[in-house]
């Protein structure tokens, strides 16, 4: 194991079914997208487990909870995060997680309900 590596578990929302564990370099949030097994997961959750060790807590591993999900091809940076779509749009979210209430799919471009801010 890397020395910056945290170990993390890998956990199917909807099944409960643990896909494995893998090291990772870096702290997975929820709208992060993963590559595991040739698949694409979109993270949902995320949960820490500590473990005891001289008296004291220590980070053990991370267990996020993902679902199956194709990367966005439309995205925009606001405030240094990632969000879905066109930022611009009135009805956007602001969410790396969902798109719009009225076109939660996409895409943005040529969309009808598109209202500029």
């Amino acid at each position: 194991m890397e020395p910056n590596s945290v170990l993390t578990e890998v956990i199917l929302t909807s099944s409960r079914k643990s896909l494995g564990n893998i090291n990772l370099d870096w702290t997975p949030q929820p709208g992060n997208y993963i590559d595991l097994k040739g698949k694409t997961y979109a993270v949902l959750e995320r949960h820490h487990r500590y473990q005891l060790k001289e008296g004291r807590y220590c980070l053990h591993k991370i267990a996020i909870y993902v679902q199956s999900a194709k990367r966005p091809d439309e995205k925009t940076l606001v405030n240094g995060r990632w969000i879905i779509g066109d930022a611009s749009c009135s009805y956007n979210a602001l969410s790396e997680i969902v798109r719009c209430a009225v076109n939660p799919v996409g895409p943005c471009k040529g969309c009808k309900y598109f209202e500029k801010l």
